[in-house]
């Protein structure tokens, strides 16, 4: 059996992991109901005791297993409310690293002042959790684009793992600000970050403020009379109760539900078995034809996964054709007017081949793919549902729809960069010049003219000429 690391950075990156890992345990919980550890848990829990097979876990309680995760932050808040809150126990102090006073949403202070500072004890820490896994598959790093410690030292840790463990996959889930983020400066950040993501991940999915928001109101309204808490359990998916953290429900919480549910299907396959299980490695080997165009816009259906939320269940088919709506995108985006260049769908649940291949025939011709990849589908059918549905499914699309989110944040980063504001900010920081900007824009104008170039292929898109046919 493989096993996957889980890294995450920032304030956001604690957050939606904990929560990630507090949904993980419900659900191994109730699939699992001795606690036996077992291949399923191995794949992101390591047994602390080995003298003790049988932990007798509870959805919120599991002795003696230990999430294989690294926790990073430059402030304690996050991660003092962790060890304050119900995942106390399952955490320990190796897999933590803190500081007091934060990056001030600086990208710089964040990958270059905290990134030297503590580069030593991150790759530490980083080896220590390899050290655990038998078969090191792959690492998951959580993050935020807006902020100074999830973007800087986020992007930072990411080219460690490139450095330190090469032939490791590295996925990295990054949450990208709305434009009416609170953040100043998070264009600055996000477009330096977008630089390190583009040269050292091998699949990024990218999940917009914006969207989560408009998916949270999307479930609201489909509660009954639009009110959510007569629907929705404050232990469920989306009203998260203290979901991993302390204390009373926050804002974002709803929101870093929806992202780990993203979590929890794309790592279904790696912790439970399946007819069609496909492994972590297989999604950048199937759905990244180019190594700089590895952005995979998710789609989620249900969109209430794990929540008891009084909706009838969708019909199969029509939960396909869900997961290609713009409406289930955890980015603001319509695939169905951009171009394809691979689509993987990760299906969980009592669901057949026949059923998969049947939709993917009924949906092909609304799709337009590239016309050298007109075969692109990778598939992967898990056969454990999430609790309390009878399936789910996450679509990673390799499409150009996620273009114009990058020509966003190019449109906000020159308003402020035009003026050279806030630039003083960035350059006393030791390490950090005019030439980072520069080619950090240079890399982000080079990505957008490589989907625009795939793009334009798209308007000349004809079926392939009939093959010449030897007279007899």
């Amino acid at each position: 059996m493989t096993q996957s690391v889980v890294v995450q950075v920032g304030q956001c990156g604690n957050q939606v992991g904990c929560r990630f890992w507090d949904l993980a345990l419900r659900e191994h919980a109730h699939v699992n109901k001795k606690g036996v550890y077992d291949e399923a848990l191995s794949s992101f829990f390591r047994n602390v005791d080995s003298r003790c097979v049988c932990a007798g876990f509870t959805p919120s309680k599991m002795l003696f297993f230990s999430p294989q995760a690294v926790l990073v932050d430059m402030e304690e808040g996050v991660v003092n409310e962790i060890l304050q809150g119900p995942l106390r126990e399952v955490f320990d102090s190796t897999q933590l690293l803190t500081d007091v006073s934060g990056s001030g949403n600086n990208w710089a202070v964040g990958h270059m002042t905290y990134g030297s500072a503590y580069r030593e004890q991150i790759v530490d820490k980083l080896r220590r959790a390899a050290e655990h896994c038998d078969c090191l598959q792959c690492f998951f790093l959580i993050h935020s684009m807006g902020g100074g410690t999830g973007s800087g030292l986020g992007t930072r840790v990411l080219s460690l793992l490139e450095e330190e463990f090469p032939e490791v996959c590295r996925i990295v889930t990054s949450v990208f600000p709305s434009p009416e983020d609170d953040v100043i400066t998070s264009p600055y950040n996000s477009v330096l970050a977008l630089r390190e993501l583009t040269e050292h991940a091998d699949c990024v999915l990218p999940v917009e403020n914006q969207s989560l928001v408009d998916i949270v109101n999307k479930i609201k309204h489909m509660s009954h009379g639009g009110k959510p808490a007569s629907a929705i359990k404050r232990d469920s998916a989306i009203i998260s109760g203290q979901g991993g953290l302390g204390g009373a429900e926050k804002p974002f919480d709803a929101m870093n539900n929806i992202v780990a549910n993203l979590l929890l299907n794309i790592t279904s396959s790696a912790r439970f078995q399946g007819s069609l299980n496909m492994d972590l490695n297989e999604i950048a080997m199937n759905l990244v034809p180019f190594p700089r165009l590895h952005y995979l816009v998710p789609s989620l259906t249900p969109l209430y996964t794990l929540a008891d939320v009084n909706v009838p269940t969708r019909r199969l088919d029509q939960m396909f054709s869900d997961a290609f709506n713009k409406d289930h995108q955890l980015i603001r985006a319509d695939p169905k007017h951009s171009l394809y260049l691979a689509c993987a769908l990760m299906v969980r649940g009592n669901v057949q081949v026949s059923d998969l291949r049947r939709n993917i025939e009924r949906l092909r011709p609304s799709l337009p793919f590239v016309s050298w990849n007109q075969e692109g589908w990778k598939t992967g059918l898990c056969s454990v549902p999430p609790v309390g549905h009878s399936h789910s499914l996450l679509a990673l699309a390799n499409n150009t729809c996620v273009k114009p989110t990058f020509m966003d944040l190019q449109e906000r980063f020159t308003k402020l960069y035009r003026k050279k504001a806030y630039l003083h900010h960035y350059l006393h920081v030791e390490g950090m010049e005019h030439s980072v900007f520069s080619e950090a824009v240079t890399s982000l104008s080079s990505l957008i003219e490589e989907y625009n170039h795939l793009d334009a292929t798209k308007r000349r898109l004809m079926p392939d000429a009939p093959r010449l046919r030897i007279a007899t």
